[in-house]
Formats: C-alpha cells, structure tokens, sequence
C-alpha cells in the first residue's frame, strides 16, 4: 500500500514520524478531530455509539492500569543527570537500555506495517511556561480521540511547528514475549528519558497513556522547583482548592462543584504563579453516574466527543452505569470544554486549601478532619486509601493501601521530596490542609454503604468557604487530628465513627489495627524525616 498522508492540521512539518525509526506503508491521519475520528473508529469496527451518538469501546482482558509491566529505563548511576535522581523500587521498577531497544525496535516495525496509524501533536500543562510538547502515535483512531481529549490542543499555528519533547509509540494489540522481551506478561509501559519516548504495547485501556506523560512531567517539574500533583482543582476565582487522592476516592467528583469552576480533574501543576491543569479533558470514573449526584459529568456522557470505555447499554442503547459485567473501572473521557463551569484557561491561583482524600475501607476514619502542617506532611507521604474494585489489574473489592504522595505508581522522585514541596508552599501561601473520607464509617466496608456523596460535598463546602472553621472540634486520640462535631446538613453522629459501630470495642480494635499499618508503611520513610513529622504519625490506644 502506498504511503498517503491525511489530516486536518499539520502533517509533522519538519518532525516527521522518521524522527520515531517509523517508515509507514499505510495511511498516516495527523491532527484528526474527533468527528472524524469517530468516524475511522466505527469504520474499523474499534466500537459502537451509544444512543446519544457517543463512542463506546471496550478495553478487553485489561480494563485497568497495569502496574507490574510498568519500567522505567536506568541510565548510568547516580550521578547521571537523566535517571540518577529516580527512586528505584517497587514502584519504579528499572529495566535496561537493552531491554528497551529491542522492544522499541519491535514496536516500530510492528506501527510501520499497520494499513493505518493515526497521529496526535499536544501538549501536556496548560500554563505556556511549563508545558511539555507531546506526540501520540497510535494503531488505533479511538485510542488517538482519547489522547486529543485528554491532552491540551494546540493551534493550527501551534501544531506547523510542533516538535515533540516526549513521544508514545502505543501498540496495544502488540504482545511481548516474556521469556524473550525482559517483560513480566505480554503488556508493557516502558520510559525511556534518555530516548524520549514511551512504548506501550499489549494493553488497550487508555489509562495508560495519560498516566505514562504524568509520570514524566512529575520527573521534570521538581528540577524547577514547581510541585506536580495527583489532584483535581476548582475556584471561585479568589479561593482556589486542589483534591489529592487515588482513582476513586472523588477528584472528579468533587472537583465538579456547580459554585466553584473546574481547573481540571486529575493531575496539576503547582509553581510560582499558582496551579495549572495538566491536561485538556477528564476521564471520570462511571460506576453508579448518576444525573442527581453529579449532573455536570452525567451530561458529558451524552455528549459526542466523549468516549465511555467499558460502558454496557440496554437494548436501546442508552448507558447502564450500574452495569459492572465488563469492569468496576468504567470510565468517561470528555474534552475539559465540555464542562461549562471552569476556568478559561485551566489555571488558578495558589490554593488556600489542600484536601487529601481517602477512601477508608475500615470505616474508621472521620469523614472530615483538620490536620496541623506536620500531620499534612505525614499523611501526604503516608497516601492512605483503598484501592476501589477495578482500578487495577486484579482488585475486586476495595484493599487497604498506602501510595505515597497520593499517588505513588506516577511519582519517580522520593515521597519526602514531593512533601517538601508541598509544605513549602503550603507554608507560603496560608494554606489548611483537610481530610476527607469519601469511604465507610458504621462498620466499615461490607458492613454499611459509603458516605453519601451529599454529606460528603456539605463537609467540603464547609471546609472550603470557612464555616467549618467555626464548629467545635475535638482531637482525635488516636489520629491527633481535629475533628469536628457538627455541620450544617450532615447528622453530628457520623462525624465520630466510633459512634456509629454497634460494638465500640471492636472500633477501638479496627482503629489500632490501622494505626499500626501507618507506622510500619511509614518505616521507609523514616530517614531524612523531621522529628516533628514522626511525632505526627497515629499512635495505637492500649
């Protein structure tokens, strides 16, 4: 097949797809916009529309990110200025440059024969100062609809002289070979800094294309002195907010406030001008939408230009976000456009109030809580949820967790880096720092439902317009947080879950439990930790 290159903005200029070691048979689509990506998605059968004409597609085996086949390329040692500052781990697993290019030359070959690949130039950081020029080469024209969605769009002007800083080669349907390859499974997600570029292969849930540009960006941002954040952002212009915490705990959610407008929904900037989006879209979490609850991303869903993943329909085609058959991890991507309430410019000034939140599967925790700098700093670096059924390859129901920074798979950097940072700032700027729980109390998981979504907004507007300040608080005795015993359209008797438990022994049994896990995940972190922080950590009552 004869080479032919389509597209509506742009043709890689002088940057062509050569500069990645593609040489493509088919037809290249640059710059498509979404009528016309849906269009080639339905034409090569990757999906379906829904009944409001949005695009559906399914993700397969993987309907999550996969944390296992996640590598970061090692260069030299510590002193090399690329990779030496990396926390290796766990987390941040380090493969080697041999590993990588032979993959990568797999995956070339792989995208240059394919009758089709379909090319996005974008930018990731809204504020014009700080971004990171990106470019997404993909097999799929959905996979290329979820990246314009999800990452900033530059001008016709902008892409002419578009020059990637960083570039995905992302091959979903390609499979390594474990035995042969240096990978874990057939998926991988491969960084390589010192080639500038991301292969993903083997895996088709979306996800992990945002989240391999995320992870980079919260590389770079430190070395200039800005923090990255796992958070979401609303304002009302004078009083700015930011909401860290992971998949499901209710960035999205709560980040869209009819009263407040949105900054953005998942990953944030925050440097010497204020907070900046990351991105130039949302990708919301469906399980349970409901109109009611959150009416701003249930109108996104019926919006063309969205794409819902793993979404099943009834017979007519309209959305069942109850449906949970394919994965609990159903999710949205929508244009952030598409939210009418937000900021023109995805930016905000600095915040003057940080909540972490968490989703607590003990049912333990209070559904609000103030805490002191050095308590934020600890539970900043401590990031307690649970992990919410679907979100990862092979969780089923919510695990007690603890992801540094409330983001920790993303973060390449060491947890008492980022708090630093964050203190910092926190410290400059006046700042209070919240804990919310959008999890259980009464009981905890498998015993009583979440907290409602409304008491949990009335405990957040509370805290975010000042009122709350006002209500008598208690210290918790074994947390050490303030707590506060009343809240307009909130019942005082959640506020203290060890009221709501039948058997208030057994609480006292669960909430030792919990505080003990706190001390040993915090082992790790104790080198290099003020003594002020550490005396910050929750303390088991005998």
């Amino acid at each position: 097949m004869a080479l032919s290159v389509i597209g509506c903005a742009g043709s890689g200029g002088s940057h062509g797809l050569d500069n990645h070691g593609l040489s493509p048979i088919g037809n290249v689509h640059w710059n498509l916009e979404w009528e016309a990506l849906y269009e080639a998605a339905l034409r090569r059968e990757e999906g379906g529309l829904t009944a409001h004409g949005v695009l559906m597609a399914e993700t397969g085996e993987r309907t999550g990110r996969s944390p296992n086949d996640k590598f970061v390329v090692k260069v030299g040692d510590e002193s090399n200025p690329l990779t030496g500052d990396i926390w290796w781990g766990d987390i941040n697993v380090p493969t080697t440059t041999e590993v990588f290019d032979n993959l990568n030359v797999k995956v070339r070959e792989y995208l240059s024969n394919k009758d089709e690949l379909f090319v996005q130039d974008l930018f990731c950081g809204a504020d014009g100062d700080e971004r990171l020029a990106i470019r997404v080469v993909t097999e799929n024209a959905w996979h290329s609809a979820f990246s314009r969605n999800m990452f900033v769009r530059p001008s016709i002007e902008e892409i002419e002289t578009h020059i990637p800083e960083f570039t995905i080669l992302h091959a979903p349907h390609f499979h390594a070979n474990p035995d042969v390859d240096g990978t874990n499974s057939g998926a991988f997600v491969i960084i390589s800094f010192e080639e500038q570029t991301v292969i993903i292969g083997g895996t088709e849930y979306a996800g992990e294309i945002k989240k391999s540009i995320f992870s980079i960006m919260n590389h770079l941002l430190p070395g200039r002195g800005h923090l990255p954040m796992h958070c979401s952002s609303n304002t009302t212009g004078d009083n700015t907010a930011v909401f860290f915490g992971l998949s499901g705990t209710g960035k999205t959610t709560l980040s869209a406030d009819p009263k407040r407008a949105l900054v953005g929904d998942d990953e944030h900037g925050w440097s010497a001008k204020g907070v900046f989006n990351f991105e130039g879209g949302c990708y919301a979490k469906l399980i349970d939408l409901s109109e009611e609850d959150e009416p701003a991303i249930f109108a996104t869903t019926r919006m063309p230009g969205s794409i819902l993943e793993n979404i099943v329909t009834d017979s007519e085609g309209v959305p069942d976000f109850t449906d949970n058959s394919l994965t609990a991890n159903t999710r949205g991507s929508y244009p952030i456009e598409y939210i009418e309430n937000r900021t023109e410019d995805s930016m905000a000034g600095h915040p003057q109030n940080v909540v972490f939140l968490t989703c607590d599967a003990f049912g333990v925790l209070p559904p609000i809580s103030r805490l002191s700098p050095a308590q934020a700093a600890y539970h900043f670096i401590s990031g307690y949820t649970a992990k919410v059924a679907g979100t990862e390859v092979g969780v089923v129901e919510p695990q007690a967790t603890f992801s540094a920074c409330f983001g920790a798979p993303f973060m390449p950097r060491h947890p008492t880096l980022y708090a630093d940072l964050l203190a910092e700032k926190m410290a400059e700027h006046g700042a209070r720092c919240w804990l919310l729980n959008t999890g259980w109390v009464s009981g905890g998981y498998g015993n009583s439902k979440r907290i409602k979504i409304r008491w949990t907004r009335a405990l957040l507007n509370a805290a975010l317009d000042g009122t709350l300040n006002d209500a008598e608080f208690v210290i918790d005795p074994r947390f050490g947080f303030e707590v506060p015993q009343t809240c307009e359209g909130v019942p005082d008797e959640i506020l203290n879950p060890r009221d709501t438990w039948d058997d208030p022994a057994n609480y006292d049994q669960i909430a030792n439990h919990l505080a003990k896990m706190f001390e040993e995940n915090f082992l790790q972190f104790e080198e290099g930790t003020s003594q002020e922080v550490l005396d910050a950590a929750p303390k088991p009552l005998s």
